[in-house]
């Protein structure tokens, strides 16, 4: 890769003309638009600025007002005017693999760098030397990848034309742990010599979010509407804010109130085929989104499910299977999200409602960009608060927490996300949330072998995690009121979006079920609503066991390694808390106060045991009682004793005396339960069936199974009322 100093220099601003700069940026559009295509005025406003001032921008616009189209013509325009490569920092590969064929529209030699290519790489690096790539395209996490940091990362900031990235507002603070790897770009910037263009774009960001991305990047916002040239309070960089409308009068905005998961559930299979094209369907959770998919196909729609258990190179297939139109719909979670473009999306319906009217504005910004009239249905559910405090409750956690992390790390010791499990207690993903932050605040790094302390000092910000909570907090109270509001559904969003151009005296969008008083019907055929039931809850959920005992246990006392030799069995479950069907009805029974075991639960159960396929049949039944629900999980128990004539063996409980189990880590979770367990009454002999609440780690099943195992047990078979994922 060539220096600044070896390569062209690029053409002035007064030797590229505006006017030929116009003209040309026109006829790179046609090529990627289609013949007859014009630049928006504020497009060319970016381009110019781009590549004539070679100035920063920040472009907040709406779905499908041609964002990507921006900074492929200013690549294409750089690069003739002698500028090196453009680098996109791109959030998803379904958005990668769209950009690179938009760019290749535009005679824009394109490139990646991500996860799913790890064999091309050196290919992709040779050919960025040779100058054969126009724009290379890198995901964040590539950023802090100790190879691609010290190796790639140099070069290209020396040698950059433009710097693009895309879907800015995963920069802000209210997704710092959803992508923290994105404010790592902050140092991708302030390695960039002087007078090379960054451009900044999103389409979902408010004013907090905006501000927040400016702060980030280094683009500095003196104000918030739409806005000529500011200079940010330092004085640092000179600054464009584009800023437009984010109405979408194509999209036709409803909600149907439906408190029963089955009968939503049974209303989209009647009403699917109703909805113009094809189009997604969003849920909350992964196991939502596939049992709704294998309902759909029960009932003879074509659909498939995706979500993040999707392998890339089926993801890949199914987004081309919805482009084409041989699905109606891709039942799917946030995974399909940011950068999927299909321009004739017909519908977006959700089955449970997103966290934020951001988060659900991006979601239903795929419908509609290319089509008159588009479908937007949101179906919300009383089980959506739940998954909300659950995914909030993974947030950054209290200082103390992290400071042990700190604590434990050297500077000269690399030491993988596994190995520092034991020395504090986090989860894994949370725990490597907390590292990549404590990265991009540099107190650690990333190395070859894992993490290392840096030695900085690190202040907690207190008032920051705080905020983002009450930020999470008010957005969900704002999604609520979307639910509820007999005002325009469009305007309210765009309200929630502080949309500049939203006139306060407006009477509406005209199109919402709200302002035109269609409404849809919640009605259900009571067949369609029968079948959903029964597909929804047969029972039966495989619990795979434990394999291998957490790593470091030795540290916390506790003599276990290596394989579990005396754990359970392939366990099963009736069904997951976040199912749509069963799943929603255990969750009603386990917020009940604790009760005998109802006679619908115990019938659930024969089916499940009839056809788990055991070698050899259970000859005892204990009661793990450790749980919340106490009565419940013995009366169960004793139940099914009865009815498949098997040894009531009695309870197997943990000392009252002892704390209850709380801690998030695996390591420290063992090290809690071990050699804790007594019972049960009789001493078991043969296979065990153990009967539980909720199976959630996986844990407490393994470390009980072992102690009844040295009981005389030779088998232990774990039967949950639910799984908790």
């Amino acid at each position: 890769m060539t220096s600044p100093a070896d390569r062209p220099l690029p053409d002035s601003p007064t030797t590229a003309h505006p006017a030929s700069l116009r003209a040309r940026a026109d006829e790179l559009l046609g090529a990627l638009a289609g013949p007859g295509a014009r630049l928006r005025e504020d497009q060319w406003t970016a381009i110019e600025a781009l590549v004539a001032d070679r100035r920063r921008a920040l472009v907040v616009q709406r779905t499908g007002w041609g964002k990507s189209a921006v900074y492929f013509i200013a690549a294409r325009l750089l690069r003739e005017l002698g500028s090196g490569p453009t680098v996109i920092v791109s959030p998803l590969l379904a958005l990668m693999r769209n950009q690179v064929e938009a760019a290749a529209r535009a005679g824009v030699r394109a490139a990646t760098i991500n996860s799913a290519n790890m064999t091309e790489w050196d290919e992709v690096r040779a050919s960025v030397r040779a100058g054969e790539v126009d724009v290379l395209l890198v995901s964040p996490e590539r950023l802090n990848n100790p190879d691609f940091r010290d190796t790639v990362l140099p070069a290209l900031a020396a040698d950059a034309g433009l710097v693009v990235v895309d879907e800015a507002h995963c920069v802000s603070d209210w997704g710092h742990d959803f992508r923290p790897d994105y404010r790592r770009i902050r140092t991708l910037l302030a390695d960039l010599p002087e007078g090379v263009p960054v451009l900044a774009t999103t389409a979902t960001a408010n004013d907090r979010v905006v501000r927040d991305v400016a702060q980030q990047l280094g683009v500095g916002v003196s104000g918030l509407a739409r806005q000529a040239p500011a200079a940010d309070d330092s004085g640092a960089s000179d600054t464009i804010v584009l800023r437009g409308g984010l109405d979408r009068e194509s999209l036709r905005l409803s909600v149907v109130e439906i408190d029963d998961s089955e009968t939503r559930a049974a209303w989209l299979v009647e009403n699917l085929d109703s909805l113009p094209g094809s189009g997604i369907v969003y849920c909350l959770t992964v196991a939502a989104a596939e049992d709704m998919a294998e309902l759909l196909t029960s009932a003879g729609h074509r659909v498939s499910a995706y979500t993040g258990r999707t392998d890339s190179g089926e993801r890949e297939e199914l987004e081309r299977a919805l482009l084409d139109n041989e699905v109606k719909a891709l039942v799917a979670t946030s995974a399909l999200g940011m950068g999927f473009d299909k321009p004739d999306l017909g519908f977006v319906v959700h089955l449970g409602a997103p966290p934020s009217p951001i988060s659900y504005y991006q979601q239903i910004g795929r419908a509609g960009r290319a089509a008159d009239r588009a479908e937007v249905v949101l179906l919300p559910g009383p089980e959506d608060r739940a998954i909300w405090n659950h995914f909030a409750s993974l947030a950054f956690p209290p200082e103390d927490v992290v400071r042990r992390v700190l604590d434990a790390l050297e500077p000269d010791r690399p030491q993988s996300t596994q190995a520092l499990e034991p020395a504090v207690d986090l989860g894994r993903t949370r725990l490597e949330m907390v590292l990549k932050v404590l990265d991009v605040d540099g107190a650690v790094q990333r190395v070859r072998g894992g993490w290392v302390s840096t030695g900085r000092p690190w202040h907690y910000d207190a008032e920051r995690y705080a905020g983002l909570a009450e930020a999470r907090q008010a957005e969900q109270q704002a999604m609520i009121a979307y639910e509820r509001t007999d005002s325009c559904r469009m305007e309210f969003l765009r309200a929630q979006l502080d949309d500049p151009t939203l006139d306060p005296a407006s009477t509406g969008c005209g199109r919402c079920d709200n302002c035109t008083g269609e409404r849809r019907t919640s009605d259900v055929d009571s067949g369609a609503l029968t079948r959903a039931r029964e597909a929804l809850e047969r029972p039966g959920v495989v619990l795979p066991p434990r394999r291998q005992w957490p790593t470091g246990l030795a540290k916390l006392d506790v003599p276990l390694k290596g394989k579990i030799a005396d754990g359970p069995a392939e366990g099963r479950a009736l069904a997951r808390l976040t199912d749509l069907g069963l799943g929603q009805k255990l969750r009603a029974l386990l917020a009940e106060p604790d009760q005998d075991a109802p006679e619908w639960l115990t019938r659930a159960c024969v089916p499940v045991l009839r056809e788990w396929g055991w070698s050899e049949r259970p000859t005892g039944v204990v009661a793990l009682v450790s749980g919340e629900q106490p009565q419940l999980v013995a009366s169960l128990a004793g139940a099914l004793a009865r009815m498949g004539r098997m040894e009531p063996l009695g309870e197997l409980t943990r000392d009252p005396a002892l704390p209850p189990v709380t801690a998030q880590n695996s390591a420290y979770r063992v090290a809690q339960l071990w050699g804790t367990f007594s019972g049960p009454a009789t001493a078991p002999d043969g296979p065990v069936l153990l009967v539980t609440d909720v199976l959630g780690t996986g844990w407490t099943v393994t470390e009980a199974a072992r102690h009844l195992r040295e009981s005389g047990a030779s088998a232990v078979l774990p039967l949950a009322v639910a799984a908790a994922g």
